[in-house]
């Protein structure tokens, strides 16, 4: 079947999924929740890009191979959302952009690529959703989405900091983003936080320091103590109504619920506790988005990337 043949579901003008009464969710194009290629439709409200890049990572490598790996689980995905109310594709234009292309090679090279890549497709979309790729994506998202709003809050979900200095001399990795970030004045200091954060540190230097970069930290254990709906009310405080760049890592998951990543830590949260805070963000004012560190060649039966794939879902519907 060619591409112009493919049958699709369209509602009010919005050209939306491939139909799945008559191309089976298993068969078809490979596009993130089988809608239509940015090229295909105009008036883009929300893009879905890859960026398939995994240079800086410290530990196990493989998430170059996410964003195909969580377009494939996400073929299940149906238009409608009940747990908020709102069928997306039928009041909004979103469509799969593809994959950044990224040099492999040279990690600076690699960070502009991105750079360029992302506002060439924010000129055709008002918003876009990142599928890592490792978390050294995030600087220069960031860049792009500053260049457009000034400072952002960032609501960063991961079992690390990411705010280190160096890791054997090198500035730009998935651990140090968001100290390159707060250095070079993209995020607002008064409305940033990381949640989930856990596991072992470098020293009690790693707090302090990164309290000094604008970050209100929110760890696991808090969250275990305070509840879910603690949780958000506490993160919608930091954040206010402030622009907000929402910056997931999908190890903030607990390996059980998400495997399939390169630094897997215990004690983590669940899958149904991370929808939950993400469809709390429909009040926000998120103007973009990623999520990253999916690994599949550590995934068992697309766990992590069904996981990864319904985070997105509910971040386009919450934006």
């Amino acid at each position: 079947m060619s591409k112009k043949d493919t049958p699709r579901i369209v509602v009010n003008g919005k050209v939306g999924q491939v139909d799945a009464t008559k191309v089976p969710r298993y068969a078809g194009p490979a596009t993130f929740a089988r809608l239509p290629e940015i090229d295909d439709v105009s008036d883009i409200d929300l893009a879905i890009i890859g960026i398939p890049f995994d240079t800086g990572v410290s530990y196990r490598p493989g998430a170059r191979f996410g964003p195909q790996h969580v377009r494939e689980s996400s073929r299940l995905l149906r238009p409608y959302n009940p747990a908020v109310g709102v069928s997306p594709f039928e009041k909004y234009q979103v469509a799969d952009a593809g994959d950044i292309a990224v040099n492999p090679f040279d990690l600076q090279e690699a960070i502009s690529d991105i750079e360029r890549g992302s506002r060439d497709v924010h000129e055709r979309a008002k918003r876009i959703i990142s599928i890592g790729g490792d978390h050294t994506i995030a600087l220069p998202l960031l860049r792009t989405m500053a260049a457009k709003h000034g400072p952002i809050s960032v609501i960063h979900f991961d079992a690390h900091l990411d705010t280190w200095d160096t890791y054997f001399g090198a500035e730009y990795t998935h651990g140090t983003p968001f100290r390159r970030a707060s250095e070079e004045g993209l995020i607002d200091r008064e409305g940033s936080m990381h949640v989930g954060i856990r596991g072992p540190l470098y020293s009690s230097k790693d707090l302090s320091q990164d309290a000094d970069l604008g970050f209100e930290i929110f760890s696991s254990i808090e969250f275990e103590d305070i509840g879910l709906l603690g949780a958000i009310e506490k993160i919608h405080a930091r954040v206010e109504n402030r622009p907000v760049y929402v910056s997931i890592d999908i190890d903030v998951l607990d390996p059980a619920h998400a495997p399939g990543t390169g630094t897997p830590e215990a004690g983590g949260l669940t899958s149904r506790e991370l929808l939950a805070i993400i469809r709390s963000f429909k009040t926000l004012n998120i103007v973009g988005a990623d999520v990253v560190e999916v690994a599949p060649a550590y995934d068992h039966a697309e766990i992590t990337g069904i996981a990864a794939s319904h985070v997105i879902f509910e971040l386009l519907c919450a934006m």
